[in-house]
């Protein structure tokens, strides 16, 4: 039975041997473990906390970029509208231009036509009248050729016309 329960100084040695394996233990392996626990510790949080910034820049960098992205598109829309403003602005000045070149081309045309026509019209009339006169001397010379024919036309004229 001696195997099974062991005796005092066996114990004894068996507690001294476990309390100096102890000691070194926690003397040269524990205390570096520990650190090195630590230290990994350390780094595993400096890492967290540093992938925790770089989350949040990167949020803020997306709320940057979003917000530049708004602003772009605003000023798109500004420039899109004001594009559209100064083209109308051009189409509409270009119609009045137009508007403008053409009356004043129709008044030109009408005055024009209005001189030609003045001019037309004094030369008819200097046409007609001589040829008017042309036919009235031909045939005058015609029904007066004798004589005779030119003491009754006297004499007609005298009788048409009244003496006071």
């Amino acid at each position: 039975m001696s195997l099974v329960t062991p005796e005092f100084g066996l114990i004894f040695w068996q507690a001294v041997v476990f309390l100096i394996l102890l000691f070194v233990l926690r003397k040269f392996v524990w205390k570096p473990i520990l650190g090195a626990l630590k230290m990994r510790e350390f780094q595993i949080e400096d890492a967290l906390r540093a992938a925790e910034a770089a989350k949040d820049e990167m949020e803020q960098i997306k709320m940057d970029n979003d917000y530049l992205l708004y602003e772009a598109r605003i000023e798109r829309d500004q420039m899109l509208k004001d594009a559209t403003t100064v083209a109308n602005k051009i189409k509409d000045d270009a119609k009045a231009e137009t508007s403008k070149i053409s009356e004043k081309m129709i008044t030109e045309a009408k005055s024009a036509i209005e001189t030609e026509k003045k001019s037309a019209m004094v030369e008819i009339k200097e046409t007609v009248s001589s040829l008017s006169l042309e036919i009235a001397e031909k045939i005058l010379r015609e029904n007066l050729k004798e004589d005779k024919a030119q003491k009754d036309l006297v004499v007609r004229f005298l009788k048409d016309t009244k003496i006071n």
